[in-house]
């Protein structure tokens, strides 16, 4: 008999919190700049997605609410157990993978 070792399910959220959540493009390039599982700033987020920092932080406020990214001391990041494949920036909020382009736009099969 095989010994697969199954991961356990990440949280479930509410959907339409979810959804309204990832609902801007500006947020999911942000998940995507944190997919990786790095805790960054806000300036560094705004300089890997090319938006100005006033407005990352306006956003990363919506994701915060939503319990899609943590914020400790000054450092966002996406909870581990969100997190399905870091170096394919893959994330699972419970509803389904989120496949996150990369730095080119290009799909991350």
């Amino acid at each position: 008999m095989n010994s697969i070792s199954k991961q356990p399910n990440p949280p479930l959220m509410p959907f339409k919190k979810f959804v309204e959540a990832i609902g801007a493009p500006v947020r999911c390039d942000i998940l995507g700049a944190l997919s990786d599982g790095e805790a960054r700033m806000v300036n560094e987020i705004a300089k890997i997605i090319g938006q100005k920092p006033g407005l990352v932080s306006k956003h990363l406020a919506v994701l915060r609410s939503a319990g899609l990214v943590v914020l400790n001391r000054r450092l966002y990041q996406v909870p581990a157990a969100y997190i399905s494949d870091a170096s394919k920036r893959h994330l699972d909020f419970g509803h389904g993978l989120l496949r996150l382009p990369d730095e080119k736009g290009l799909p991350t099969l």
